[in-house]
């Protein structure tokens, strides 16, 4: 068989803040097309992880490869240029913007008005609502609804591989449902997606593989369905 397309590659990657190693020896691929998950505990280096794909934590060795080039040198705004696009944990839209605003800051490194009007009707049709509040002040909207327009400005960004930071984090249950009923149909259309989520359980249906972080370290790795079946290993490392 082929080998996979790989969109995101990191091999070795270790980083942090000041003092020891948060991440330690990270090595996972991300094919185009697929969605992988990175669970595991909370302050256990999920986020950290994130952050230092995009640049904003820099790495203290290994490699960062997005489409086969190094990237973990580059200044992050440089790094968004080759095609990452990050949803930050929460909310962090602009208050005091429009809906429709905090959408277009997303494109802001697209020059072509015809692709931008083009990214925002499909944002519009993945997220109906952001459309009927596109000139709403992000500071009114409800949690569930700032959590769609930061997937949607994610969106608008148009990189090759969308990172998404616990994107159910502190909503209701329901609205958790329509958040992954929409990356679900992110799935259906070929989107790459490196995602982070306490709760294997809640995406085990959608993605193709799945991480265990533990400690800044991988613990296992392998289908989703078998991780599911592991109740010792659930137990030991999110508590069942």
């Amino acid at each position: 068989m082929p080998e996979p397309d790989i969109a995101l590659s990191l091999q070795g990657l270790t980083a942090g803040y000041e003092g020891p190693d948060v991440l330690r020896g990270i090595s996972l691929d991300v094919p185009r097309g697929r969605i992988v998950t990175v669970v595991g505990p909370n302050g256990h280096g999920k986020s950290t992880l994130l952050r230092t794909v995009s640049g904003l934590v820099r790495a203290r060795s290994g490699r960062v490869l997005v489409g086969g080039a190094e990237v973990q040198a580059l200044a992050p705004h440089r790094i968004a240029a080759a095609g990452v696009a990050h949803v930050p944990q929460g909310d962090l839209l602009f208050p005091e913007m429009t809906v429709h605003e905090n959408l277009m800051m997303g494109a802001y490194r697209e020059a072509d008005a015809g692709v931008i009007e083009a990214r925002l009707a499909e944002v519009h049709a993945l997220l109906p609502r952001l459309r009927e509040r596109h000139r709403q002040l992000a500071a009114s909207l409800s949690g569930g609804e700032r959590r769609m327009v930061g997937i949607g400005r994610g969106l608008m960004a148009g990189g090759a591989i969308l990172m998404l930071d616990e994107p159910s984090l502190g909503l209701a249950p329901l609205v958790i449902e329509q958040i992954y009923e929409v990356i679900g149909r992110l799935r259906e259309q070929g989107r790459t997606i490196l995602l982070v989520e306490e709760n294997p359980a809640r995406v085990a249906e959608l993605c193709d593989a799945m991480h265990l972080l533990d400690n800044g370290e991988i613990v296992w790795s392998g289908p989703p369905a078998e991780l599911m079946d592991r109740d010792e290993l659930l137990a030991t490392y999110l508590g069942g």
